[in-house]
């Protein structure tokens, strides 16, 4: 599973409910697919969870990537998603991994020492805020390369990706600190032409 979690972190799109709002969310995700993205988190904090159910089985049915959900195992697990990503309020990683099927991959936010003391069980730390964003209102102040080292540098090998105000010239600075990858909000779906924005991300990577 281990290499499955690398190759799905290299550039991961994470939806927003207000940059969806009025567009086609399952043609944005299928234009970011093109673009180069390897996996997409689906977080829309407005919808019902009958509504998210829908929407993730639409992704995976159109997609060929993974498709992961933002905060509700129960609905990542009842629609054979690939996996879930947890905040620190969410439920505990350790519970999630109980009722999880084999495979299923759980990510956890991480902003901070503390943060990553109760993400350990986590198959990656999505580390952020890279820069101060508004995508996300409580994202805290930016931790910059320095700040992500260090957390890297806790996770102990295991996967980190940087998220929180990425753009594609960060992604080289993310993946010298030690990074696997990016999460990318607004600077792909807050573009005109998601798949262009998309491999513009793609561009100034390795691969």
């Amino acid at each position: 599973m281990a290499d499955n979690v690398v190759a799905l972190l290299r550039l991961m799109l994470v939806t927003d409910d207000r940059l969806v709002q009025g567009r086609d969310l399952v043609a944005l995700a299928l234009a970011a697919e093109r673009g180069g993205v390897t996996s997409v988190q689906l977080r829309l904090k407005q919808a019902e969870g009958r509504d998210l159910v829908q929407l993730v089985r639409g992704l995976m049915q159109a997609l060929t990537i993974p498709v992961l959900v933002n905060d509700r195992p129960d609905v990542a697990i009842a629609t054979g998603a690939a996996g879930v990503h947890l905040g620190p309020d969410d439920v505990p990683v350790e519970l999630v991994r109980r009722i999880a099927p084999p495979g299923f991959i759980i990510g956890a936010s991480v902003g901070s020492e503390a943060e990553g003391e109760t993400a350990g069980a986590a198959d990656y730390w999505g580390i952020g805020p890279w820069r101060d964003t508004t995508t996300k209102e409580d994202g805290g102040t930016g931790l910059g390369v320095d700040g992500f080292r260090r957390l890297v540098a806790l996770a102990r090998g295991k996967p980190c990706i940087a998220i929180g105000g990425v753009r594609p010239e960060d992604v080289p600075i993310v993946m010298a600190a030690g990074g696997t990858g990016v999460a990318v909000v607004s600077g792909i779906l807050g573009s005109n032409d998601v798949e262009k924005a998309a491999r513009s991300y793609r561009g100034n990577g390795e691969g």
